[in-house]
């Protein structure tokens, strides 16, 4: 099985390039999954039930995550209840008198095979919520009761998060795939039990820009220290993500390759 896991996809840019590249890409590189972490979907912050259909409509097979899929919160409150294949972070609390709308992890078929999917969320400069290492453990429990190919978008700030949990779970997993911070990665590689992994897939965007947004407002933020509101960036834009083949027996990673696609022409749109 091949797996192409793509990164933060920002804004209407990143979602024009995503449809662009699977339209073009997707059976020219045999992807059989597509799984996409959509945390700033929509307008750069936040999800929405329209952007999250039109890249269900484009063949993504999964949706994950983040803190920033919170951002439009009636809208996500929506699109959590209604897509069976949109996934929050599996570690955020969950209590009866006040739920969190979603879930955090799913199976899917694929031809004839089982295909699982977690997200979680790191907890070094973000929100202080359950435990992600006890929580993805507690959801491979589950899952490899029913495939051994897992996938886990681990949404966290730093490498060192990331890539402890990743060797935590290395062997149980196919692969492991950082996102949130917007830059590839160059670290990409198999574990040594088989999981491919790489710190973080990177973002699917406007390139020339501060991760995503317009150039001259995040400079603007930095130079007086005042809140600036932010625009997605328009130019030069490209989808990073990873392709990894998995053997479908046992799941194990036999390859991972880093994706940095270009938009053949750009658009003001």
């Amino acid at each position: 099985m091949r797996a192409l896991f793509v990164g933060d996809v920002f804004a209407k840019p990143g979602r024009r390039v995503l449809k662009s590249y699977l339209s073009q890409e997707r059976q020219k590189q045999n992807i059989d999954v597509v799984i996409v972490n959509v945390e700033n979907l929509a307008g750069g912050a936040g999800i929405t039930v329209e952007t999250v259909e039109e890249l269900f409509k484009s063949g993504v097979d999964v949706m994950t995550s983040g803190n920033h899929a919170w951002d439009k919160k009636e809208e996500a409150h929506i699109a959590f209840k209604k897509y069976y294949y949109l996934l929050r972070p599996a570690n955020y609390p969950y209590f009866e008198a006040a739920p969190t709308p979603g879930k955090g992890s799913v199976i899917f078929k694929k031809d004839n095979l089982k295909v699982g999917v977690i997200n979680v969320q790191g907890r070094v400069f973000l929100q202080n919520i359950d435990c992600p290492f006890k929580k993805v453990v507690e959801e491979i429990e589950i899952l490899k009761k029913e495939t051994p190919l897992i996938f886990v978008d681990v949404h966290a700030e730093t490498t060192a998060e990331k890539q402890a949990l990743a060797w935590y779970v290395d062997g149980e997993v196919s692969g492991v795939f950082g996102t949130h911070t917007h830059v590839q990665t160059a670290d990409e590689r198999i574990l040594e039990k088989g999981t491919a992994f790489i710190s973080d897939a990177g973002m699917t965007g406007a390139y020339d820009s501060v991760i995503g947004s317009k150039k001259d407002q995040a400079i603007q933020k930095f130079l007086t220290g005042t809140k600036v509101r932010y625009e997605p960036a328009k130019d030069n834009v490209i989808l990073c993500g990873v392709i990894v083949d998995v053997e479908d027996k046992t799941g194990k990673a036999l390859s991972i390759e880093r994706v940095q696609w270009q938009e053949k022409v750009q658009s003001n749109n």
